[in-house]
């Protein structure tokens, strides 16, 4: 398998990276509601890493949104990108998921990222960042609120509640599982919602769900609900664990 490149003046420092994310947060389009649920396609993207090796695989799995049935996929292995800073988790990540992007064989369709997109510090999340860069639509599911704040939704499922920012500039930018410990979501003071807490399963601990690109948060909302018929999760976010967690197994074999 190819180890794709670190790009050509990929920024190096904290200070390049943030001028970066303020130099392309402006392009995120909010005023478009995105593909209707339950139609055409859509695909989970989703990243492991092996430290010790210093790489990163991201995994990109498409489905029928109306079956959830598979109906391509791609891996990918890269170099770490960057090194780990809280708030600029993309930058290690997003030169690998764009490789794995471009070996499927189809359109992608609305992208579902493991991570935040408006969720973040800067307002600028994985979700976001990565739908700027490929100019598709783009949402986060996230497994943890961090330090954002809501109202614990109705037991029922599709239930949902505000989520909030609020307190000082935190960490930001991940969902959970292997980065449990990293790009951890933040707000700022005040009451600005940034997302919503969604219940996919009856009395189960609710998803959190952001606006990445070109996608409206009602429509966020309702796609996750459409993905996630029987588990907390969307599938989308659980065949792209899988396959990037198999991938790093082959690729450190």
């Amino acid at each position: 398998m190819t180890t794709v490149l670190i790009p050509a003046g990929w920024p190096a420092t904290e200070a390049e990276a943030r001028a970066v994310q303020d130099e392309l947060r402006g392009r995120v389009v909010l005023d478009e509601p995105g593909p209707p649920p339950g139609t055409g396609l859509v695909t989970g993207v989703d990243v492991a890493y092996d430290d010790a090796r210093d790489l990163v695989v991201a995994a990109a799995v498409v489905l029928d949104a109306a079956s959830l049935t598979v109906v391509a996929q791609a891996t990918a292995v890269g170099r770490v990108s960057f090194r780990y800073v809280p708030g600029l988790l993309a930058f290690r990540e997003i030169p690998t998921v764009m490789a794995a992007l471009d070996r499927l064989p189809c359109p992608p369709g609305l992208v579902v990222c493991d991570g935040y997109g408006l969720a973040h510090p800067r307002r600028f999340g994985l979700a976001s960042h990565l739908g700027v860069l490929t100019g598709l639509p783009t949402i986060g599911v996230a497994k943890n609120p961090f330090t954002f704040t809501y109202d614990d939704p109705d037991a029922r499922r599709g239930s949902a509640s505000p989520l909030l920012a609020g307190g000082g500039e935190a960490d930001g930018d991940k969902a959970g599982g292997d980065n449990a410990d990293g790009d951890k979501a933040g707000g700022r003071i005040g009451g600005e919602e940034v997302g919503r807490a969604l219940r996919t399963r009856d009395a189960v601990k609710p998803v959190f769900v952001s606006v990445g690109h070109r996608v409206s948060l009602d429509n966020a909302c309702a796609h996750t609900l459409a993905l996630a018929p029987e588990y907390r999760l969307p599938e989308t976010t659980r065949r792209a664990d899988a396959l990037c967690r198999a991938a790093l197994r082959d690729a450190t074999s």
